[in-house]
């Protein structure tokens, strides 16, 4: 498929997507609330985007943003798709029963950007320790690739 071919397909499944074309990769922008039956059509659908790569989230001091990469191996493509979050509330839906590989790389953008996943199987931290270190301001939260996160102890701010 070309990258019309891909647009006009997406736009049949999200209307409101908006597309950039500047990189290496078709990038896709959805509303949060429509990412999840959006993710399950390309799953799913004519494109059979059958392998997410890479799932992050970036962080841009007035929004979180989160990322995914997927391919599809039959037809060789790859597609960006992100969708934005608000900081203070940073919610999603998980997609981890659409592709496994998201559990764990869900679970890491929880523990490290504080993005709840509803209906994530098992959410919990990877990588920290269960409590918060002591010195930590639990209003702002302990995440550690955010922005804003500064590190008392250490004496690190981003």
């Amino acid at each position: 498929m070309t990258n019309e071919e891909i647009k006009e397909y997406i736009s049949s499944i999200a209307p409101a997507a908006t597309f950039d074309e500047t990189g290496e990769w078709l990038n896709m922008i959805v509303e949060s609330a429509q990412l999840k039956p959006t993710m399950a059509a390309l799953r799913t659908g004519k494109m059979q985007m059958n392998y997410l790569f890479c799932l992050t989230c970036v962080d841009f001091k007035t929004h979180l943003t989160m990322v995914y990469h997927l391919s599809a191996t039959t037809h060789r493509q790859s597609i960006v798709i992100k969708a934005n979050l608000n900081r203070e509330q940073a919610m999603i839906e998980t997609v981890c029963d659409i592709w496994r590989t998201a559990e764990f790389l869900e679970r890491e953008v929880f523990e490290m950007f504080g993005v709840d996943f509803t209906n994530h199987p098992d959410l919990r931290k990877l990588i920290l320790e269960e409590e918060n270190p002591k010195g930590f301001d639990e209003k702002k939260g302990y995440w550690p690739l955010r922005k804003d996160f500064e590190d008392p102890i250490n004496m690190i701010k981003l």
